[in-house]
């Protein structure tokens, strides 16, 4: 049979058995569908089953990763079939820790043109997850190496699963890589990590970032300490907008602000609202439309900004 048929015929297969309750018969056809040569095939069968929470093919999974990894790039070129089995057997909380360390070390270099790419980034940050949610012994060994990785979203994927180990080993580990900097976004995801694993500890160590050089650092800074919803962040926040000059600063400054969801942050943004020039108004006005679904809290906004027009 031509490839392509028994793909379209697979692709149909897997539309029948997306909703098809567990029997024998398909028990044999999902485990069929799992030893097929095509890679897109077994990626999207992985997602099903992962989604529907079908504990009962974990083995079958791994052995299909076994499988794959034999020839890699022949097998599952782009890697994305590896990738989807080590996010299913993460969701499906799979304790298979040699699998996962497999995938945390896995580099898939593929000649593109004028060199070659490593495909591999996403399934090593799926199995540090992995690793992470069975609580592997030496999990911060591994992240320790997976914040070293050449890849920007193998680290921040690392940066995100320190966060999720609750364990106070990583914090020296970020805040050094936090230190060596990174590119902005990744960078970002450090400071992220931090503010979860150690929030008070890690205020002003992430706040310092406000003063980077780099524009999208103190953007994305700015918007990681409000998402954080500290209280004790809007004094530096508001500290740093103060000395702010550039328009998309100042809005995303105020709107990290927003982003607090205070008494005292809301009543900093109604206070420009009323006070300041007509600018900056409309900047906090902006900053507060997030949240038009709050009928209390937009109506206060709109009270205050009709009071100022009346009186000008």
């Amino acid at each position: 049979m031509a490839r392509s048929r028994q793909l379209e015929e697979n692709q149909v297969l897997l539309a029948e058995l997306r909703e098809a309750p567990l029997t024998p018969a398909t028990l044999k056809q999902w485990r069929q569908v799992l030893r097929d040569t095509h890679a897109a095939t077994i990626t999207q069968a992985a997602k099903i089953l992962g989604q529907r929470g079908l504990t009962d093919f974990n083995t079958d999974l791994a052995e299909t990763f076994t499988r794959l990894m034999q020839k890699p790039v022949k097998r599952d070129p782009n890697c994305l079939a590896k990738a989807a089995i080590a996010d299913t057997l993460y969701r499906l909380e799979s304790h298979n820790h040699t699998l996962f360390l497999q995938g945390i070390r896995h580099v898939q270099m593929e000649p593109v043109w004028g060199g070659s790419v490593d495909t591999a980034a996403t399934l090593r940050g799926n199995c540090a997850l992995g690793l992470v949610r069975m609580h592997y012994a030496d999990v911060m060994t591994e992240l320790a190496d997976l914040l070293a990785d050449p890849e920007g979203p193998a680290r921040m994927v690392a940066a995100r699963a320190i966060a999720y180990t609750e364990d106070p080993q990583g914090i020296p580990l970020l805040r050094l890589r936090a230190k060596m900097g990174d590119e902005p976004p990744v960078l970002s995801e450090y400071l992220a990590a931090l503010l979860k694993l150690a929030p008070e500890q890690s205020l002003a160590f992430v706040s310092e970032f406000l003063n980077d050089t780099h524009q999208q650092v103190q953007e994305l800074v700015a918007l990681v300490l409000g998402e954080s919803r500290q209280p004790e962040a809007l004094e530096h926040l508001k500290n740093w907008w103060q000395t702010v000059r550039d328009l998309e600063l100042r809005v995303t400054g105020l709107l990290a602000i927003a982003m607090l969801r205070t008494d005292e942050a809301f009543q900093f943004l109604l206070d420009l609202v009323a006070e300041e020039n007509d600018s900056t108004a409309q900047e906090a006005i902006k900053a507060l439309e997030i949240y038009r679904q709050d009928y209390d809290l937009w109506q206060r906004v709109c009270e205050v900004r009709d009071k100022r027009k009346s009186h000008q």
